[in-house]
């Protein structure tokens, strides 16, 4: 009899259906392999499908046999492990540059990457919709376009917009084209921000990816190369809060002791701690003051206050007073 033009596939078809299907707790059968081959017009025997599973086993799947009432087979171990896989969906899902029907499709591909039983798993810790998304569908193609511009070393151009109480977009600048440097991108505050070198104003920009629109390539050599050489960019997004452009300065804050996590998650383990009293410590950073650096001080209350300089002190004293007196 002549053999199905699948026949060649027998491994491959084998091997998905046990990726799919087992774990676990939930081993299937060589009658159950057989029967899903069959599906797809491949034909089987039981010592074949013997010789198919040590094939799979010498290939590198990691394939654990079961003894009991029947014979059963699953895959232990897999790229990645379920706790992964829900570190992923929760990453994706709490991520506000991704729009909701991007966000879905992603966690359908996650789910692929484990058994059916997993995703299972997956889907009860799926809470998408409610949330912040950005309403930019194109951000995955502006995030390749990025890439592909810093990888082949040269400019874009862009246009730049933002909402109007209408929750239209308005663009920047009348509509006109930015032209800029691209060197990397930062994922800061569930923000995606291109870092990118303006040689019109001669200094760093930083621009949210999903407010990016008719990104071009530019047939010239990026402008900057000296300047991004000089950026350590594991420090960076510590020092900028809210990817403010700005002029940096070094601020001495005191804060009460329980503080000091919150410190050590903004400025890193590096941070040098210094004991104030029995009740505070001091931390000399490097910071660019923003609205959302005071924010981020503010949100301490009395236990936390910016030292040093006198005109950063001063600002935030400003902006409090300011506040309070909208607010009173």
């Amino acid at each position: 009899m002549a053999k199905s033009p699948n026949q060649k596939l027998k491994l491959l078809h084998l091997m998905q259906f046990l990726l799919e299907k087992s774990d676990e707790a939930h081993p299937v059968g060589v009658s159950e392999m057989i029967d899903e081959l069959a599906r797809w017009d491949i034909s089987a025997e039981r010592k074949s499908i013997y010789d198919d599973l040590d094939a799979l086993s010498r290939f590198g799947l990691d394939i654990v046999q079961v003894k009991g009432k029947t014979t059963g087979y699953y895959v232990a171990s897999r790229e990645f492990e379920v706790p992964e896989l829900k570190l992923l969906v929760d990453a994706v899902q709490s991520s506000k540059f991704i729009t909701e029907k991007k966000t879905l499709a992603l966690i359908k591909k996650i789910e692929r990457l484990g058994s059916v039983y997993d995703a299972q798993q997956l889907q009860r810790q799926v809470y998408v919709r409610g949330r912040v998304k950005t309403m930019n569908e194109s951000v995955y193609y502006n995030v390749d376009k990025l890439s592909g511009a810093i990888s082949q070393d040269c400019p874009i151009r862009f246009r730049y917009y933002e909402y109007d109480l209408s929750k239209q977009r308005r663009f920047r600048k009348d509509g006109a084209y930015y032209r800029v440097s691209p060197y990397t991108l930062i994922w800061d505050d569930e923000n995606y921000y291109m870092l990118a070198w303006d040689a019109d104003e001669s200094r760093m920009k930083h621009f949210r990816v999903d407010k990016m629109t008719d990104i071009a390539l530019l047939k010239s050599p990026r402008d900057g190369k000296e300047v991004f050489r000089g950026v350590d960019m594991s420090s960076y997004s510590q020092k900028v809060f809210g990817m403010f452009s700005g002029t940096q300065a070094t601020v001495k804050m005191r804060f009460a002791n329980h503080l000091v996590g919150a410190v050590v998650d903004r400025f890193g383990k590096d941070v040098v701690v210094v004991p104030d009293g029995d009740a505070h410590f001091t931390v000399s950073v490097e910071v660019v003051p923003s609205p959302q650096f005071y924010g981020w001080v503010f949100g301490f209350g009395t236990e936390a206050e910016i030292l040093a300089p006198a005109a950063v002190r001063r600002e935030f004293f400003d902006r409090v007073g300011a506040v309070a007196q909208l607010n009173g």
